[in-house]
């Protein structure tokens, strides 16, 4: 066997080990432990909740803004916007500086809810911190942080390494 054949050293592929399969794990674990704060009594979806959470968050931003913050899809970020509109959560407001789009902002019924689904929050991250170490949670959140900045420098495509 020739010595410079890559492939007879590379070990075959392990999804269990695979970074990005990990951290997407956690984040179904801790969404879907979340899930009952927003879906029980309130009915909402999980995208539903992000653009809930982010408008409420922001104040005034557009459809684009949110898929931008939430790394979400176009049409499922608009799917929802609607949802939380018949619901009287969400009300549009024509862009003055685009014209093609319109900010959106929660209506008082939507500040209402963003508070108390935000308490839920505020609640289910204290308990995630407080099962953590303070110097665990300090290094999860810088080795995440550096995560996200490396991937984000990755040049985009197939074969990346």
């Amino acid at each position: 066997m020739p010595a410079d054949d890559r492939h007879s050293e590379t070990p075959p592929f392990d999804l269990e080990q695979f970074l990005p399969f990990i951290l997407n794990q956690a984040a179904e674990a801790t969404g879907r432990a979340f899930q009952p704060a927003y879906r029980e009594g309130h009915g909402l979806s999980r995208t539903e909740w992000r653009v809930l959470a982010i408008t409420g968050r922001y104040e005034r931003l557009t459809a684009r803004d949110i898929c931008a913050i939430a790394h979400e899809e176009k049409s499922r970020v608009s799917r929802a916007v609607a949802a939380l509109e018949r619901q009287g959560l969400i009300r549009r407001e024509a862009d003055s500086r685009d014209r093609r789009s319109d900010t959106l902002m929660l209506t008082s019924d939507g500040s209402v809810l963003y508070a108390r689904i935000g308490q839920s929050a505020i609640a289910f991250d204290r308990a995630l911190r407080d099962a953590l170490t303070p110097e665990a949670e300090a290094a999860l959140r810088q080795l995440l942080e550096r995560i996200t900045r490396i991937a984000e420098d990755m040049p985009e495509g197939p074969g990346r390494g």
